[in-house]
């Protein structure tokens, strides 16, 4: 781990944070409230529905064990408890009960009444039995090895996130013992819906479930012996990696063993079939060595994420919400050389609302220009099929110079991006994994290009993450510039990712772990003196999540000073705001709408002089001081002010889909009693840029 500074102190009054996991839960609140608006498209609701399932797996997967050790232990002193294990769970088990109900109340009557429905085992008539009969021997039963446990045959390892039945069986085995208990596995590679062709009388789009053709042929895979009680099930697991970066040789070999285990983690969480009876659920329990709060019975699929099949498989369009083709970027011209454009100003792209293309091809034109000598990029989150990487790939099979710092330890993509350094390795790409102990979340890519006897950079910078998939869904700002000193810190900061040298001081860039953090906090806290000096003061900030104590105390601080602040936070927020005599001048605002705002834009403005940054950070302790992020200013006036405009001002005016957080920490959704101001900012945006003349 390098030498980094010490983390900033906090100064301000005494106040209590909200807490962070009930953050995330109530942000996952907000997401579902889009599941229930009768206004959005059917197949819209059922995906956001199933979004708010992903986001609690990932909930589990990552901020529940520290819970679950602390209640087995009965912890009873510190940030993790028996008692916060029960809070959270007690907030888990509410909203999947929701979900739930929402599924069965109001999503599938919505979906009958269109003629498109699921059909159960005891539904079916006699030709639609014959069918799933038909799909099962062909399809499924060759993939099914049931397990019946014995002495010899102990429980299986059961993957995160897997569907499995579990059976208790009654009679004898073929060796005359009473083994009752058996477990089979859901093949994953195995569809989870299955359309099934209407006959007859049967009008509309059918489809069955691949657990409920499995749970109808049962019996069939344990000949002699009577199927009694059973279920499905599924486990969660802590899957978030570990590894000593100190005590490894090589990083990318220590994490290929440490994916290959991830699967089979501490469980977390239990999901089993309502009707689950107690026997079948407390040996399950006792196997994966759960108390009983993390048991949930879900009334329907045990896995509702995989119903995102059905968004493709229904495949109507009137279900979905209207196409929406994003623009050119509106600041170049198809065609157009980009060095020749960044020669005469900056370049900011807002997507989705203008397209990523406008970044692809500023990077294809970089690959094939005689003239562009070397290309550097960073790697956090590409995706396993990347245009980008394939672009690189060219530009090193044409002889440049491709350095590439790849992340290996970007959540949950670890795998595609090992795959990613491993193949740019093999053709010759210089590769490294940035700096021991830290993530490298910095989203740039730089050109060196050569210009008559001259050496000119070309540089692209993003609030988001290189993934041609995700920016068509994430609200993110990219950044094209050739100022010379911005573009110089660049450069130092590559050198200093591959070979760990002392950074030169910096022009432009705010760099973490080294002073991101501290100059933040000297920003907010030279407002609070001016404001304290009467001067007229203002900070907007708009992030993903904001949970930095050092961060939070200096805006409370800020507040109390009398500066006006405005928050937009998408996530979680432990900042208490509008707290009578605490937190009076600041207002916590999060925007949930049809794209994922992921945008980071800090404003701070000191009567007329105003100051923008874009970053890659959000204002969280890990991206201030375990993370290598960017902050940028951005000094062009029209940009400027373009960005406040579309990323700042729209939102604070967002009467759609904002929601206030509120003095006791719950959020209240925005509903403007004058209608000319319910709008909402990405309706707005997309209405700008669709009709744009590009």
């Amino acid at each position: 781990m390098p030498n980094l500074p010490a983390p900033v102190a906090a100064t301000a009054p005494s106040v209590e944070f909200l807490d962070r996991d009930r953050s995330i839960l109530a942000f996952n609140e907000r997401v579902l409230d889009w599941a229930r608006r009768p206004e959005v498209p059917l197949l819209e609701r059922l995906r956001f529905l199933c979004i708010v399932s992903s986001n609690l797996d990932e909930f589990f997967e990552v901020r529940a064990a520290s819970h679950l050790t602390a209640a087995q232990s009965n912890e009873q002193k510190g940030p993790y408890t028996a008692e916060t294990f029960k809070a959270v769970s007690a907030a888990a088990h509410d909203m999947v009960a929701r979900q739930y109900s929402l599924y069965n109340d109001e999503l599938l009557p919505a979906f009958e009444r269109r003629g498109i429905r699921i059909v159960s085992h005891g539904e079916r008539d006699a030709a639609q039995r014959r069918w799933v009969k038909s799909y099962f021997e062909r399809e499924v039963r060759p993939l099914l090895v049931p397990v019946g446990l014995d002495p010899s045959h102990p429980f299986p390892q059961v993957a995160n996130k897997s569907l499995n039945f579990i059976v208790r069986l009654g009679g004898h085995d073929a060796f005359g013992r009473q083994n009752e208990i058996a477990i089979v596995k859901v093949p994953r590679v195995l569809p989870r819906f299955i359309h099934m062709p209407s006959r007859g009388g049967n009008k509309g789009t059918l489809f069955v479930s691949l657990s409920s053709v499995i749970r109808a042929h049962l019996a069939e895979l344990f000949l002699g012996r009577d199927v009694g009680q059973f279920s499905q099930f599924r486990v969660t697991r802590h899957s978030d990696l570990a590894v000593d970066e100190d005590d490894v040789k090589n990083l990318r070999t220590a994490l290929r063993q440490g994916l290959e285990q991830r699967h089979y983690g501490q469980a977390v969480r239990l999901e089993v079939s309502a009707g689950c009876s107690e026997y079948l659920s407390a040996f399950l329990l006792k196997q994966f060595n759960l108390p009983a709060l993390a048991l949930y019975r879900v009334h329907g699929p045990v896995n509702l994420v995989r119903l995102t099949q059905l968004v493709d498989l229904v495949n109507d369009p009137k279900l979905l919400f209207p196409r929406y083709n994003a623009c050119y970027p509106t600041q170049l011209q198809p065609g157009q050389s980009f060095f020749e454009r960044l020669k005469c100003g900056d370049v900011s792209i807002h997507q989705p609302f203008e397209s990523f293309d406008g970044v692809l091809a500023f990077l294809r034109e970089a690959v094939h220009d005689p003239q562009v000598l070397a290309i550097k990029q960073t790697i956090y989150r590409t995706g396993a099929d990347s245009a980008l990487m394939v672009l690189l790939r060219e530009a090193v099979r044409r002889g440049k110079e491709v350095t590439v710092v790849v992340e290996l330890k970007a959540r949950f993509d670890e795998e595609a991006n090992i795959n990613w350094a491993e193949m740019l390795e093999s053709i010759g790409a210089q590769v490294v994994y940035g700096v021991v102990g830290l993530k490298t979340h910095a989203k740039m890519l730089l050109a060196t290009r050569r210009e008559g006897k001259q050496l000119k950079r070309y540089a692209h910078l993003s609030t988001g993450n290189y993934n041609p998939g995700t920016a068509r869904l994430y609200t993110d700002v990219s950044y094209l510039t050739a100022d010379p000193l911005l573009t110089a810190d660049i450069d130092n900061v590559f050198v200093h990712l591959a070979s760990q040298s002392r950074l030169p001081r910096m022009h432009h860039l705010l760099l973490a772990p080294f002073q991101l953090q501290r100059k933040l906090v000297e920003k907010i806290n030279a407002l609070g003196d001016a404001a304290l000096l009467g001067k007229d003061t203002r900070i907007v900030a708009k992030m993903n999540a904001l949970t930095d104590e050092a961060l939070m105390l200096a805006l409370i601080r800020a507040g109390q000073c009398g500066v006006k602040i405005d928050l937009i936070v998408r996530g979680a927020c432990m900042l208490p705001a509008q707290v009578p005599g605490v937190t009076d001048n600041i207002r916590v605002r999060s925007v949930i709408g049809r794209f994922l705002e992921h945008s980071r834009v800090f404003y701070f403005r000191c009567a007329e002089e105003e100051t923008l940054y874009l970053s890659s950070a959000d204002w969280m302790n890990r991206n201030m001081l375990r993370r290598v992020e960017l902050a940028w200013p951005v000094t062009d006036p029209a940009i400027r002010q373009r960005i406040i405009d579309e990323c700042l001002v729209a939102y604070l005016h967002d009467g759609v889909d904002a929601w206030d957080l509120q003095a006791d920490g719950s959020y209240a959704r925005v509903n403007p009693s004058d209608p000319a101001q319910r709008h909402g900012a990405q309706a707005a945006l997309m209405a700008r840029y669709t009709a744009s003349p590009h």
